[in-house]
């Protein structure tokens, strides 16, 4: 398996990838929508995207990380937002691989940590993120509110 960061050329791959991604947290979006969100990102940087292959160059999964300044620890840090990986490569070390790759461009960027959140539902994820020493937290309650976009959806 190989990892590398993704660039422009990696488009189309990373679409159908993000389909299968939203798809399992049952979010439906047109492959347009999914085009220019993840083209914003290669294009202004302001995310990192990991992508893994097979031997044969077949994507298999991905990672997307955004930085943030953690502000009780007074460092930088990243998000780990979005990890998905086909079903038919899951079990097979490409998630762990993914977030090894993660880790390891924190680590290089000098970050205090890695965050993430998941599914409640989401138990393999889970399973591999306690795995991997990731640490639930039991401080802490995320909220969200959801905000009226211009020109809707």
């Amino acid at each position: 398996m190989h990892i590398h960061a993704a660039g422009a050329a990696d488009l189309d791959e990373l679409i159908r990838l993000f389909a299968g991604y939203l798809q399992f947290y049952r979010e439906d979006k047109p492959p347009a929508a999914i085009r220019v969100f993840l083209a914003q990102r290669l294009s202004r940087g302001d995310s990192v995207l990991f992508l893994a292959r097979d031997p044969q160059g077949r994507a298999l999964g991905f990672v997307q990380l955004y930085p943030f300044q953690a502000s009780l620890a007074l460092a930088p840090a990243w998000l780990l937002s979005d990890l998905y990986v086909v079903e038919a490569a899951r079990r097979q070390g490409v998630g762990a691989a993914l977030m090894n790759a993660a880790r390891t461009h924190a680590e290089n960027s000098g970050a205090c940590g890695l965050q993430l959140q998941t599914a409640k539902s989401n138990l393999a994820g889970q399973a591999l993120y306690e795995r991997l020493g990731y640490v639930r937290d039991e401080l802490f309650h995320t909220y969200w509110l959801d905000l009226p976009r211009p020109g809707g959806d």
